[in-house]
This record gives C-alpha cells, structure tokens and sequence, in this order.
C-alpha cells in the first residue's frame, strides 16, 4: 500500500512539531543529501511553458528510492483563488517501482525552499549577519523571513513588494510569529536593500526583471535569489553577477544555465555548484568584503530531502493513509481478472 500524505496531515505535523523545528530537520536533511550528491541520478526539471505559467516535474534518483515532483508556477492564479505555486510528489522503491509515498508538496515545498536559503546562507553569508532585506512579500515570505530569524539569528527584515498588500499580510503574520522580530516597511527596494546584510529576492512575475541593480550592491551582501527559476524569469541586473570580488553559487549547473541568472551569461562564466561547499570540496565565503549569490532555481534533490523528512516525521506521529493506488492482486499477472471482478479480484478486495 501507498502512504498518502495530505496538506492536513503536513498541517498537523508542522503544527505538532513546530515550524521552526521543521526548518531545522529540513536543513539537516538537505545537508545530508547534498554531501552524498555524487550517489543520486540527476536531471534538469522538464517543463511546460505557456504564456501565463509553467508545469515541471523534477526527477532524481539513488540506488534505492526514485522522487519526484509535479509543480506549477501561475503568477496570475491569485485573480482565480488559486496559489501561484501548487505542488504534489512521491517516493517510490527502486527495486520494485512501488509507490511507497504521495505527498502534497504545496507547503512542504514553501518549508524546504526557506531551509534551502538558510543552509546556503550558513556557508555564504557573513557570520555576522543580523539584517535582511526581502523583496517580494507573497506566499514564500513569511518562510524565508521566520527561517533566517529562527536558524540564523536575523533580528530585522526590511521589507518592499509593488503590492503593498502583500507586506501588509507579510508584517501581520510576522507579528504573530516572530514578536521579536524587528519588521520595516521599506518605501522602495533600494531603501530595503541599503546595509542589508542579506538581500533575499523572491518575487514572483515571469519576466525579466531587475529587482536589485548593480549600484545596489555593497562589500560583503549575500543575495539569496529565489524568484528567477525559469527561461526568461530572472531578478538581477547582470552586471552584478560580473562585479569584482562577487561569487555564485548554484544547485545543478545544467539546470541553473537554463533557468536562473545564469541565463544572462556565457558559458564560460564560472559558478560552484553548492554541494561542494556541503562536501568540503570547495570554499564557501572567502572574507567579509566579497559578495556571494546563491543563484537558487529550485532542484529536484530537495524535494527528495522534504518527502524524506514529512515521511519520517508521519511515522513518528502515526498520521497518512494507506491507499491502493496500486491494485492489490491475488495473482499479479491476472490484471483484466482483478479489474472485472473475477473471484481472485474478488478475494482481493
């Protein structure tokens, strides 16, 4: 039988275990994937563009369990009720193909995405850092801003979106969850981003757009980029990725030239995939005046990283469902039997 895992079920364990213990385990489950990165089969994300969105499924593999994830990316979807971004994935055993997991990913990937960011940012920004400046204040907000409070220490977030709704929603939900947390209302992104020491970029327009321009950026910033995540959605002015003493890092090289900034550069522009700083085959920051971007598109390995973790976490609470998404049979080479109601099919039920 298949675990089915349902947003009232990764409700309850976020509500159980508490958000900022779940940013903590999601990052020590990223962590751990990325550092054996060289043990997982990996692919760039399949996508389906149209004119007002996208839909991708992110494969990856090991030798033991296959994931993947259906995801969409509709700006426009909040005129319709809907979320921009909805999701749903699953885990299945290599060795048989069963299905051994389904799984809303809708807000596991808003967790996994925010713990992403904070585990960049623990080799990349300055040890610090204790402001951030973010831009765009919609449904991934809230989890990058309670993460880097909660796992890093941020004690002020400065925030900017052309809607101003939005931050109103972002400052109200921050208040109840991080009473702590210095909260400002920037009157445009430059005033937001102006002695930050994390800039975190996550807005959500297919476009290319320049959020943050060069002259916006100073000695020892770490820029968290999260909105640019397919062709033609980007967030930087590209003269910021080629300014002295600035490095990027990326997820999946092949992917990130498709979909991130790198989309802006040639392919001789040099980047370090992240798990290499996980691996400690490669550096992270190298002082506190050099600037660092975390160029994050979003991979596939993450989410395998977050069906582990709500897994895990469902079978220490007891919550999910058994469901027979695939046919239980008495003989399993009688399909056109079990399907018509024969006495094995019959048994079998």
């Amino acid at each position: 039988m298949t675990t089915l895992l349902t947003t009232h079920d990764v409700a309850k364990i976020v509500a159980t275990k508490g958000l900022p213990h779940m940013f903590e385990r999601m990052v020590d489950y990223l962590e751990a994937d990325f550092a054996r990165w060289t043990d997982f089969d990996k692919t760039a994300r399949t996508a389906a563009h149209s004119d007002v969105g996208v839909i991708e499924l992110m494969p990856v593999a090991d030798d033991k369990e296959y994931s993947f994830k259906f995801v969409n990316g509709h700006p426009g979807n909040t005129r319709f009720g809907l979320p921009t971004v909805m999701a749903f994935g699953a885990l299945a055993d290599v060795a048989t193909g069963m299905p051994t997991v389904l799984s809303e990913l809708t807000m596991t990937t808003a967790i996994r995405t925010a713990a992403t960011s904070v585990m960049a940012a623990k080799q990349l920004a300055r040890k610090d850092a204790k402001s951030m400046a973010l831009i765009g204040n919609g449904a991934q907000s809230e989890f990058q801003a309670l993460a880097f409070h909660q796992l890093l220490g941020i004690e002020e977030v400065r925030l900017f979106d052309v809607d101003p709704a939005a931050t109103d929603k972002l400052v109200t939900n921050l208040a109840a969850a991080a009473p702590s947390l210095r909260v400002v209302r920037a009157a445009n992104t430059a005033e937001a981003v102006r002695s930050a020491d994390i800039v975190t970029t996550v807005t959500a327009d297919k476009t290319n757009a320049t959020i943050l321009r060069v002259d916006m950026i100073e000695p020892g910033m770490h820029i968290n980029c999260v909105g640019g995540d397919c062709p033609g959605k980007t967030e930087l002015d590209p003269a910021i990725l080629l300014r002295p003493n600035t490095r990027t890092f990326v997820e999946f090289e092949p992917q990130s030239r498709i979909e991130g900034e790198l989309q802006h550069m040639d392919e001789t522009f040099s980047v370090t995939e992240f798990w290499q700083v996980v691996a400690k085959l490669a550096g992270g920051r190298g002082n506190d005046t050099e600037v660092t971007i975390f160029d994050s598109v979003g991979f596939a390995l993450e989410d395998y990283s977050a069906l582990r973790l709500m897994r895990d976490c469902a079978v220490e609470l007891k919550l999910g469902s058994h469901t027979d998404l695939v046919p239980v049979m008495e003989d399993p080479k009688d399909l056109f039997g079990h399907l018509t109601g024969s006495k094995a099919a019959q048994q079998a039920a």
